[in-house]
């Protein structure tokens, strides 16, 4: 449902705001690929399509989708049998998919394949003897899902620096590490240096987890935040990747709002405010980047800039089930 905000009546007396837009923004390759995953078996299957756990991180998008015929549970079994299942973008545990088997379920994966990529990973670490050292967020659906492809005990959390200096492991032991694919850029580089200099002999990935559209858009903010008074980032507050651009404006000197929805924008907020940014999270629409330019112009004349640090052209493959 879009909130339509309507045009001052005067514009010409408003205030004049600069608002730099930045870009990349908003929806990622895997973000479009799970909605369409969705959308579709809907389309295949005909509603209801039951999917375990928030597609991604929006209540917009969430919303949108059951009114499509979506239904959204958090465990397999609150899905009834006889009815197709998909698992979010965050990805899930071997353990899931194996009791959908085990029903009888047809089931489809929403999972990022940047995210699959790092499942593959730990099972690699696995065979190779090594014991991860996962650099992530605790109790968020990509780490659970992680941890959930490999045996218990054969992976530990680091959630920061300190963390490093507590681990039990010594110089002797086979460590390797992996990270979530959305956190901050700069801290997991600092966690990684820490683990580097603590056990000289951890093993790397290959390249690094944090997946593209993390980073593409911590560096757009980064572009934008010293020339701004404020910057706004769309997001939801359980959506990792939209918390770390309110981290990335802060630390640049900029201070930074999240919000779900224009509705939430105080004008206060704007006071002293000449040039404001605007970012938007992966799991966020365009529409709601519109509709908050909308609610802005309601109180200042609003010259628009788009700042783009880097183009993306990234598109994932459906599932062979969805495919053609």
């Amino acid at each position: 449902m879009n909130t339509a905000f309507p045009a001052p009546a005067d514009s010409i007396s408003l205030q004049p705001l600069k608002l730099l837009i930045a870009a990349p923004r908003g929806f990622c390759a895997g973000v479009d690929r799970a909605i369409e995953i969705v959308e579709r078996a809907i389309r295949k299957y005909g509603a209801p399509v039951y999917v375990r756990h928030e597609i991604v991180h929006n209540r917009y998008v969430v919303d949108g989708l059951k009114a499509k015929g979506a239904i959204f549970v958090e465990e397999l079994d609150e899905v009834p049998d006889g009815v197709p299942v998909i698992f979010s973008a965050h990805g899930v545990p071997k353990a899931v998919p194996a009791a959908a088997d085990a029903r009888g379920l047809q089931w489809l994966d929403a999972t990022c394949p940047l995210v699959s990529k790092v499942h593959r990973q730990a099972e690699r670490q696995i065979e190779a003897g090594r014991h991860i050292l996962f650099i992530g967020h605790k109790g968020h659906p990509e780490v659970i899902g992680t941890f959930g492809q490999v045996p218990d005990g054969h992976m530990t959390l680091v959630e920061t620096v300190e963390d490093v200096a507590k681990l039990p492991f010594t110089t002797q032991d086979t460590l390797g590490f992996l990270t979530q694919t959305t956190l901050s850029v700069d801290d997991t580089h600092e966690i990684v240096e820490a683990l580097k200099a603590r056990y000289p002999q951890i093993h790397a990935p290959r390249a690094e987890d944090i997946c593209y559209a993390t980073s593409n858009r911590q560096a757009a903010v980064k572009a934008i935040a010293p020339q701004c008074d404020l910057v706004l980032v769309i997001g939801a507050p359980n959506s990792s990747n939209s918390m770390r651009l309110v981290e990335v404006s802060d630390r640049s000197g900029t201070p930074s709002r999240l919000v779900q929805r224009a509705d939430e924008i105080d004008v206060s907020w704007l006071d002293g405010v000449n040039t404001l940014g605007l970012t938007a999270g992966a799991s966020a629409p365009e529409e709601l980047v519109r509709e908050v330019i909308a609610r802005i112009g309601q109180w200042r004349q609003v010259e628009e800039e788009t700042v783009v640090t880097t183009e993306e052209n990234m598109i994932f493959k459906l599932p062979r089930q969805l495919a053609g």
